[in-house]
């Protein structure tokens, strides 16, 4: 399988260098990453993935599994999960698909749950920096799973549903260490005393992207997709699968929502999307592209334990109350960084030349190592190379030259707004 993902990387990076470098050849000095290997998937540590090492049965699989390989995926092992990194079409043309269409990534190995009880919002509360308490009914929110030291366990989006329940979605490859930090809290609040339970799900989860997904979506639906913006949620009945949990919302940057459905339905819920001739499967390697273009950071490469929300540019997750009340892990770190700043500082870049990978040394003009890239990959829309990383804080203002260093050579940058691809997202204008 390595060698067949390694075969199917190498010609991936030779059609993007034909790309970026408008068919004039190799210009761009393209060579396989290894990182290309780590980095492919939604909310995947990048760190955590096993390509060859484990037994195929130790491998999980999605209920979409046989219908990938049925449909042409190419497999790769992460976070012990098998999942597509692509299909038949390239990486590139599913990333202009999604861009241009609708395309839908199989994102099954996240992990869903529901937290019941009177005090599931105070439960919620204690490991996070978002305010759930003052979301309306049906509404979610990106928040942060913090640690005393500051840093960031993992992102994840949590819902506040008129069901009586918070419905929550969590990275695949911090499955483990979440279920973990939840069970103990709840095994505290419960001696306590206090009201709530905790529901770890079996549902499949799909995400259908790209500007025409309402009209694709909407022929399935008797909600009113124009009634759901971005952010809320419904539970509804789509194309007659009963019990989906439609959320709009995603990790491309375009309009598009992710759809809870049960095990039972998912594959008949697919063929019935993929009737519709704006709509093609893609995998988590345009989806990593996608998100990166939009300026969406990756769990385990742009965030980790050590990386505070303020030094992320995270600041707008952590709810004032929060803030005012420092009531959550590792605020009493977080909230004076807020006004005295950070010494470092996430930041977008753009550059020509050769790719600018994950670890790649940021350097100014003087030559001085200033900091380092997090993500980075040639941008399909744009045809120059995008990355995020971080930098000492006085070289974070946009606008600022810097350079990178590629293959021990210095390649002039700049800093650069993020998202680098402006955003769809749906407001209900």
């Amino acid at each position: 399988m390595l060698r067949e993902l390694l075969d199917l990387v190498c010609k991936e990076y030779m059609m993007w260098a034909r790309i970026l470098s408008g068919g004039r050849g190799f210009g761009f000095g393209f060579r396989v990453p290894r990182e290309c290997l780590r980095s492919v998937g939604l909310g995947i540590a990048g760190r955590q993935e096993r390509h060859a090492s484990s037994s195929e049965a130790s491998i999980r699989k999605t209920a979409l599994f046989d219908f990938h390989r049925d449909q042409g995926g190419k497999m790769v092992e992460f976070a012990g999960w098998s999942m597509p990194v692509q299909y038949k079409d390239s990486h590139i043309h599913s990333h202009m698909h999604t861009r241009q269409h609708c395309s839908i990534f199989d994102v099954s190995h996240m992990l869903q749950s529901k937290v019941h009880g009177r005090d599931r919002v105070r439960f919620i509360e204690s490991m996070i920096v978002g305010d759930i308490a003052e979301l309306n009914d049906n509404q979610g929110t990106l928040t942060l799973f913090t640690n005393d030291k500051g840093g960031i366990n993992d992102d994840l989006i949590v819902t506040k549903t008129d069901q009586g329940y918070l419905y929550v979605v969590s990275n695949a490859g911090c499955a483990d260490k979440d279920s973990a930090n939840m069970k103990a809290r709840l095994a505290k609040f419960k001696a306590a005393g206090h009201d709530v339970d905790l529901e770890f799900l079996e549902e499949c989860l799909i995400a259908v992207q790209g500007p025409s997904m309402a009209k694709v979506l909407q022929p399935g639906l008797t909600d009113n997709l124009s009634k759901l913006t971005f952010m809320t949620s419904t539970l509804a009945t789509v194309f007659g699968i009963q019990g989906c949990r439609v959320t709009r919302c995603g990790y491309t940057g375009e309009d598009g929502v992710e759809i809870s459905v049960p095990k039972s339905g998912v594959v008949a819920l697919t063929e019935r999307l993929l009737a519709n001739s704006e709509v093609k499967l893609a995998g988590l390697g345009a989806r990593d592209s996608l998100r990166l273009e939009a300026g969406l950071c990756l769990y385990g490469n742009d965030i980790d334990e050590t990386t505070t929300p303020v030094e992320a540019t995270l600041v707008w997750t952590i709810g004032k109350r929060r803030r005012q009340a420092k009531d959550f892990p590792g605020a009493e770190i977080i909230v004076p960084q807020i006004k005295a700043k950070t010494k470092r500082k996430r930041v977008g870049l753009v550059s020509t030349g050769p790719p600018v990978r994950q670890h790649t040394p940021i350097l100014s003009q003087e030559g001085k190592v200033i900091g380092e890239v997090t993500s980075g990959c040639p941008s399909p829309c744009l045809k120059q190379n995008v990355a995020m990383g971080y930098v000492d804080v006085a070289y974070a203002k946009n606008g600022t030259p810097i350079q990178v260093e590629v293959r021990k050579k210095a390649v002039k940058a700049v800093v650069t707004k993020m998202p680098f691809v402006p955003t769809n997202y749906y407001s209900g204008h």
